[in-house]
């Protein structure tokens, strides 16, 4: 039997500092990036956003969107994917020692996000809702380029969502949502 938490608990599994880097190059709409930021604050994944942005995050603009979590997450602003890659790469090998991989999400991947094998500290990168990621990068890193499978005739799933599965996976891969019971000591 499975009872319900009381209102002040939450199931929790234990923390590990920036698991995985979430790499957003170019995001266009900014509820996404909203939702994704929240995300990372919710599994303590760094966030790297590759300008140009389309939209502000300065103070005014995430107040008046209500992003009270925004404070929470680790946020980093790019000015090119290059640039991303090295900070990730550095604090991959920081806080897990050893290189990370950017796993770059697209749906013209042949590669299956559920048969992918990701490691801490690895880097899982989205492009702008539009067009994806630019497909001289797909092209060049095609070992690295992974989709996720989609049941129904949809070219895609909105980049919010995408990113949510991909980190759940990783996450789960790397048994990182092994929750504890509320109350319990984190590790």
């Amino acid at each position: 039997m499975f009872p319900l938490l009381p209102p002040d608990q939450r199931l929790r599994a234990p923390t590990v500092p920036r698991p995985f880097h979430v790499i957003l190059v170019e995001p266009e709409i900014p509820p996404n990036t909203g939702n994704i930021a929240r995300l990372c604050a919710a599994t303590s994944c760094a966030l790297h956003l590759v300008k140009p942005l389309g939209f502000s995050i300065d103070e005014h603009a995430v107040r008046r969107a209500g992003l009270d979590y925004w404070p929470l997450v680790e946020i980093h602003v790019h000015d090119t994917f290059a640039e991303a890659e090295i900070l990730v790469q550095a604090l991959a090998g920081q806080d897990h020692g050893k290189p990370s991989r950017s796993w770059l999400f697209s749906g013209r991947a042949s590669r299956n996000v559920f048969g992918t094998s990701f490691q801490l500290g690895d880097a899982l990168v989205f492009g702008k809702e539009s067009v994806g990621l630019d497909i001289n990068l797909l092209e060049a890193r095609s070992e690295y380029c992974v989709a996720i499978p989609t049941l129904g005739p949809v070219r895609s799933l909105n980049l919010s969502n995408s990113v949510s599965i991909a980190t759940f996976e990783a996450l789960r891969q790397n048994t990182l949502v092994a929750f504890t019971r509320p109350g319990q000591a984190q590790h």
